[in-house]
């Protein structure tokens, strides 16, 4: 694999991804678990959840199963029924790392267009509520993974490597599996996060305009809105959370797409000579990368989360320098 051009690429892609998103993802949850960061514990609670969510799709699917299948390809998580297994989990928490980012959006819809509903629903007992629901149904969903794939080969009656079975392409059942496993995530994700989006501005554009006559009217000039100024610091950081999400696994729908439409396979090896696996890996790079953007996003838009990154970064710095005085 490593011979070639593009072999070389992927090889050193996934430690590169690995090195930047294990340890931002560790920093988002610990500087937010802090509570310093003057965001209400409901949206704690859906970022720290998109951390974790996102740090584990990098222990899986990056690590342990990108990196370890091209620098160890005969280890123990290439054993037929472990690296199912490792599919299963994979596909499960890259399911509810999405779905999150769904909830989490209609959190905020909810919190800026439904204030009578705020009230209930916006509180730390719902979001853990729906935030470990979203969880639970991603990972009963995907079990049906683990019986899709079989050997690629049997040495010394070893099962190695997943190979997709035949019948995933010529079953009924198991097409529509895969329908509704593409359409579900990310699919519906994605309408459902457009949908409750352009609902979002709507309602902000019409209490922007409303408050703007207000201020008209009331003739002050130069005066502050802090609840505004809120809505926009809330919008930003939701916007560049779910467009992010969006444009990173866009690539990944297009390939399910061109698959089942040209009624074509997934690929069951490390091929670069063929289109197909190189329009396919591609898609998983981008979808991976999602899972290291988030902890950035904080940074660009949140200013106390800068202000705790750098008190993190100066820390053992300033450690460092009590000891040699």
């Amino acid at each position: 694999m490593h011979g070639s051009p593009k072999g070389l690429v992927f090889a050193l892609y996934y430690p590169v991804i690995a090195a930047i998103g294990v340890p931002a993802n560790l920093a988002v949850i610990v500087i937010l678990c802090r509570g310093r960061c003057g965001l209400s514990r409901c949206i704690t609670y859906y970022l720290v959840s998109m951390a974790v969510t996102d740090l584990l799709v990098i222990i899986t699917a990056v690590i342990l199963n990108r990196i370890v299948g091209i620098y160890f390809p005969f280890s123990f998580m290439s054993i037929t029924p472990v690296c199912s297994l490792s599919f299963v989990l994979i596909y499960g928490i890259s399911d509810c790392s999405v779905w999150v980012t769904v909830v989490f959006t209609f959190d905020r819809f909810v919190a800026i267009c439904c204030q009578k509903l705020k009230t209930k629903y916006c509180t730390e007992k719902i979001a853990a509520l729906v935030i470990g629901t979203v969880c639970a149904l991603s990972g009963f969903k995907n079990t049906f993974w683990y019986f899709i794939y079989e050997p690629l080969y049997i040495i010394d009656n070893i099962s190695w490597f997943c190979k997709i079975k035949l019948a995933f392409y010529t079953s009924s059942a198991w097409a529509a599996f895969d329908w509704i496993h593409r359409i579900s995530t990310p699919c519906l994700s994605f309408i459902l996060i457009l949908l409750l989006n352009a609902l979002t501005v709507r309602h902000i554009l019409a209490a922007i305009r409303i408050r703007r006559r207000l201020q008209v009217r009331s003739t002050v000039e130069n005066q502050s809105d802090p609840e505004m100024e809120n809505r926009r610091k809330s919008i930003v950081l939701l916007f560049c959370i779910s467009g992010s999400l969006i444009l990173l696994w866009l690539l990944f729908l297009i390939t399910f797409l061109y698959v089942r439409i040209a009624n074509l396979s997934y690929f069951s090896g490390y091929n670069f000579n063929e289109s197909n696996f190189i329009l396919e890996e591609s898609g998983v790079m981008l979808q991976l990368l999602s899972s290291c953007i988030n902890p950035f996003i904080y940074t660009g838009t949140q200013h106390k989360f800068r202000d705790e990154l750098r008190n993190g970064l100066k820390y053992p710095l300033t450690l460092i320098a009590k000891l040699f005085k």
